[in-house]
C-alpha cells in the first residue's frame, strides 16, 4: 500500500516553526525579515508560485514586497528594478521570478543579483559555494526536497536516485545535492531527462525518483518498482472539469535562508 508524503502538510508545518522564530526575533528588537519578489509577465505558473510566495510571508509573519512587471519590460528597466533592490538595506533577501519573457537574458539577470540576497540560491557564487559544500543559499526547491527527505527520515545512503529534469533550476543541483557526503545524500545519482534511453529501465532499479519536469503523467506506474519513494516537483496546469483551470503542484516553500 501506497504512502503518501504531504507536501503541503509540511510546508505548512515549517511555516508555523517560521512564525515562532520570527516572534522569537521581534522579541529581542530585531527587524522583520523582508522578503521581495519581481515578477515579470503574466505566465500563470510563475504567478501562482509568487502569490504563494506572498500568502506564506503573510503566515510566517515576514514582510513582503511584490514588483509586478509588464511583458514588454526591458532588460534595462528590470536591471534598474535589481539594482534597487540590492542597494535597499530593509530587504533581506529577494528573488526574480523565472522564467522570464524570451527577449531577457536570465543568466545576465541572475549574475546581477547580490549573491548575499540571492535567496533563490542561483547566483554562481552561490552555486559554486553548493558545489564545494561550503555554507550557502541552496536553490530553493532543492532544499525544499533536502528538507522533505529529512522530515520523513527517508534513507538516501547507498539507495540509487533517479533524477528527470536536468535544469540549473532544480534537476542539475538536486544531483549535486542528493551524491554529496552528507545527510540527505551519500546516493548513487542517475540524471535523466526526455532524451534519456532505456529510462523506464533506469527508473525501475531506482530506490528514489525525483521528478522536476513540467510534463504531466511522464512517469507512469510501469516505470517503478515497489517500495520505490516518488517526490514530483514539476508544475503542470491541466485541465478540471470540475474547475476553469487546475494546476498540479508539490512546492516545497524555501524560506528559512533569512
Amino acid at each position: 500500500m501506497a504512502t503518501i508524503l504531504d507536501g503541503k502538510k509540511l510546508s505548512l508545518t515549517i511555516q508555523d516553526e517560521l512564525a515562532e522564530v520570527v516572534e522569537e526575533r521581534l522579541s529581542r528588537g530585531k527587524k522583520r525579515p523582508h522578503l521581495a519578489a519581481i515578477l515579470v509577465g503574466e505566465d500563470g505558473a510563475s504567478k501562482t508560485y509568487v502569490n504563494a510566495k506572498v500568502k506564506a510571508c503573510e503566515r510566517v509573519g515576514y514582510e513582503s514586497t511584490l514588483i509586478k512587471l509588464p511583458e514588454i519590460t526591458t532588460e534595462k528597466e528590470l536591471i534598474v528594478e535589481i539594482e534597487k533592490l540590492n542597494d535597499d538595506i530593509s530587504i533581506d533577501g529577494f528573488i526574480v521570478q523565472l522564467p522570464l519573457p524570451a527577449h531577457i537574458n536570465e543568466q545576465k539577470i541572475i549574475q546581477l543579483i547580490d549573491p548575499k540576497k540571492d535567496v533563490d540560491g542561483f547566483h554562481p557564487q552561490n552555486i559554486g559555494r553548493m558545489v564545494l559544500n561550503l555554507p550557502t543559499f541552496l536553490p530553493a526547491t532543492p532544499n525544499g526536497i533536502l528538507e522533505f527527505l529529512k522530515r520523513y527520515k527517508i534513507d538516501t545512503i547507498g539507495k540509487s536516485c533517479v533524477i528527470i529534469g536536468r535544469s540549473h533550476i532544480v534537476g542539475s543541483p538536486m544531483s549535486i545535492l542528493m551524491a554529496r557526503n552528507f545527510y540527505p545524500g551519500n546516493s548513487t545519482v542517475t540524471l535523466a531527462h526526455s532524451r534519456t534511453q532505456d529510462l523506464k529501465e533506469i527508473c525501475l532499479k531506482a530506490d528514489i525518483i525525483i521528478v522536476a519536469l513540467g510534463k504531466p503523467e511522464f512517469l507512469t506506474a510501469d516505470m517503478v518498482k515497489e517500495g520505490v519513494v516518488i517526490i514530483d516537483v514539476g508544475i503542470t496546469r491541466v485541465p478540471d472539469d470540475s474547475k476553469k483551470e487546475d494546476i498540479n503542484l508539490l512546492e516545497m516553500l524555501n524560506l528559512t535562508k533569512l
